[in-house]
């Protein structure tokens, strides 16, 4: 018998290398075998039809999200929430707040989310937490010359760079280097981290770099910093999580999702002085580093892959298997 079709539309393909991408090419590999798996960009009544359609991000597949429920108004939908489409478009944009109602389910990648979405659509909201494999931690040794400050994410206003690229002027710990891994979508914000780079010594900034490269760097950093203005659940966290590197985090909705509200490691978001003064203390009190480290371990488990994968297939297989 032949297999299902499930089609991903993902606003992002493999060039772009982004989060959206990451959960397409995820899912892709967790369904593969028991269902016939396409990723595209793009969906139109003229495109084979599948079974299920998946799309990532409320605005930028709502076009192909309305096409699929009007041409294939008895076949289910999933649509993914992404930061964007949860912290700001699902509020203001017409084409968001129409995915949200042409989708069959609705799935968010961390829980405090849930909040955010209209009460009649919570009914069809489903919480998958993202996955990575995990990696063996680094040992370090006791007395570090060099501490590794992470941040992964591209140039843009959404990750707020900035913040990082400010308190990497501020920090006082002489060990402190402060690595910035992403590529440029934002001009402006390239040139800042170029400038940024020739005037602070302790700041690099390494471009866009490979998955595999850049989870290595990762595993091997003394903490990660997540600065965005807004998250729907990234994965970032997740690959720092399941490498054994605590997170220092803005205090958002969609970080606290994913790390607890009782979580240690926030700064307000833009607060470079703030960001600085945790580097500071991660690198200078054991106790705290070991505090975070231990939050972050016990948040491992939600963030293995098997439980992402049988998360996704029991929805999947209940919207491909339940009638209309």
């Amino acid at each position: 018998m032949a297999l299902k079709r499930v089609t991903i539309v993902s606003p992002a393909l493999a060039r772009e290398n982004n989060g959206n991408w990451q959960t397409a090419s995820r899912w892709l590999h967790f369904l593969r075998g028991r269902y016939a798996v396409a990723i595209v960009r793009d969906w139109s009544a003229e495109a084979p039809a599948p079974d299920l359609l998946i799309a990532l991000h409320a605005r930028r597949a709502a076009g192909a999200l309305a096409a699929y429920a009007h041409a294939l108004p008895q076949r289910p939908s999933l649509l993914v929430l992404t930061g964007t489409d949860l912290y700001r478009d699902i509020a203001t944009d017409a084409a968001a707040q129409a995915s949200l109602r042409h989708a069959t389910a609705l799935v968010l990648l961390q829980d405090a989310g849930l909040a955010l979405l209209p009460a009649a659509l919570r009914a069809k909201a489903h919480v998958i937490y993202q996955s990575a494999p995990a990696l063996v931690p680094r040992r370090h040794p006791a007395a570090r010359r060099v501490h590794a400050i992470t941040m992964v994410g591209h140039l843009r206003a959404e990750k707020d760079p900035l913040t990082f690229i400010a308190a990497a002027a501020l920090v006082q710990s002489p060990s402190a280097r402060m690595i910035h891994i992403g590529g440029v979508l934002d001009a402006a914000l390239g040139a800042a981290a170029s400038a940024a780079q020739a005037a602070t010594p302790r700041y690099r900034w390494l471009g866009n770099l490979a998955h595999g490269a850049t989870r290595q760097r990762l595993k091997r950093s003394h903490a990660m910093v997540i600065a965005s203005r807004m998250e729907g659940g990234a994965n970032v966290i997740i690959e720092a999580v399941t490498s054994g590197v605590p997170v220092l985090a803005s205090d958002i909705s969609g970080n606290r999702g994913m790390l607890g509200d009782d979580y240690a490691g926030y700064f307000a978001p833009g607060d470079a002085a703030a960001l600085a003064r945790l580097i500071e203390r991660s690198i200078d009190d054991a106790a705290f580093y070991r505090h975070l480290c231990g939050q972050c371990a016990a948040r491992a488990a939600l963030f293995a892959p098997a439980a992402e994968q049988a998360a996704l297939r029991r929805l999947v297989d209940n919207l491909l298997h339940t009638p209309p």
